[in-house]
This record gives structure tokens, C-alpha cells and sequence, in this order.
């Protein structure tokens, strides 16, 4: 089976583009809707804690997935560390991972050296973005124009967070049921748990 694996950074952006290009590949490779399974993992952090990939994760291992297609490569991960060793992980399984924009197909020691360079540039993009954003707010905060993150902005009440965990939910899926950020949901417990403060 295909395993499409797609995800976006935060809640407000949607996955229609990278579905698309997807939809794509596969109609170009005579794939029909019934051959694959799609993961989506939404407003996500920089780790490989994310539900959707560690149920892909699962099924790879379960010997269930034998092909797995992103729209690029940097969707598995932006760390070149965890990227490298997912995809080494992968390729020694001998998984097949497609990349659709970058139309590469890594498999064998090139996929591996490939893929390991795409992950390198994508990790220096987010620091590069990074730093822009750091020089932004310092050039911001010399002006006086920058106001910082506004209190009572949070999308969703802390303390229903507080509630879901005691229901026994992890982190990611209180972020899932909120529609909210990991970090986010540590925050609010942390600020809404009177054993933190």
C-alpha cells in the first residue's frame, strides 16, 4: 500500500496544495484512490511526536506501507537529524519514498545521500527564517513598535486541557481535539495546574 504523508506547520494553513500535487503524481503513476492511505498531521512542532506520522510509522513497520509519498521532503521533518535517520530507517526497510515536487525517488545509498542533502537545506532554511524573525522583532522593539504576543489570545481554554489530560489524553491529542500547537498544550497545563505554580 501508499502511504501519503502530509503536513502543515500550523492550524490556519490547509492542506489542499500539497494534496493536489499529490493527486498529481499519483494519476502520472496510474495510482487508483484505493491503493493508498493518507496521513495528515496538522499545526505541528519541529519533533516527530505528531499522531499521523506515528501511525504511519506503525504500519511501515507492520509491513502494511510500502511506499510512502510527500509533497516534499521537509514534510517528514525540517531537523536534519531526525529527517536523515527516518528516511535511513525507510530506505533500509526498504520502503520506497517518493518526494513529488522535488520529483525524486529515493531508495538505496543515492536516495539516502540525496535525501540527506534536501534535509540539510531545509533545516538551514528554518534557521534562516528564524533569524530574519529574531532581526524583525529586535528592529521592531528598537522603534518601540513591537507589542509581543497579546495575553488572552489563546484559541482554546486552558482549562479544558487540564480536563482532557485527566482524562488520560497524551499531549498530541489534546493538541489534535483543540486545534492547537504541542507547546501550546504544555503551556496551558502548566499555567492552569496549581501543583506548577
Amino acid at each position: 500500500m501508499i502511504g501519503i504523508y502530509i503536513r502543515v506547520s500550523t492550524v490556519g494553513q490547509n492542506t489542499a496544495g500539497q494534496k493536489r500535487e499529490i493527486n498529481r503524481w499519483l494519476r502520472g503513476n496510474g495510482h487508483a484512490p484505493d491503493d493508498v492511505k493518507w496521513f495528515i498531521d496538522k499545526a505541528t512542532g519541529d519533533n516527530l511526536e505528531r499522531p499521523a506520522f506515528e501511525q504511519l510509522q506503525r504500519e511501515i513497520f507492520d509491513g502494511q506501507v510500502g511506499t510512502v509519498v510527500v509533497w516534499k521532503l521537509d514534510r517528514i521533518s525540517r531537523s536534519l537529524r531526525d529527517g536523515i535517520n527516518v528516511l535511513t530507517d525507510w530506505c533500509e526497510k526498504g520502503l520506497r519514498v517518493v518526494s513529488t515536487t522535488q520529483a525524486l525517488d529515493f531508495n538505496g545509498a543515492t536516495g539516502k545521500l540525496l535525501g540527506a542533502v534536501l534535509l540539510a537545506v531545509a533545516e538551514m532554511e528554518t534557521e534562516v527564517r528564524r533569524e530574519r524573525q529574531s532581526a524583525g522583532i529586535a528592529a521592531a522593539k528598537e522603534r518601540g513598535a513591537y507589542k509581543g504576543r497579546q495575553p488572552g489570545t489563546t484559541k482554546a481554554k486552558p482549562q479544558r486541557a487540564r480536563q482532557l489530560r485527566q482524562n488520560g489524553l497524551t499531549d498530541a491529542e489534546i493538541a489534535t481535539t483543540l486545534n492547537v500547537s504541542r507547546r501550546t498544550v504544555q503551556r496551558y497545563i502548566v499555567t492552569t495546574d496549581p501543583t506548577k505554580s
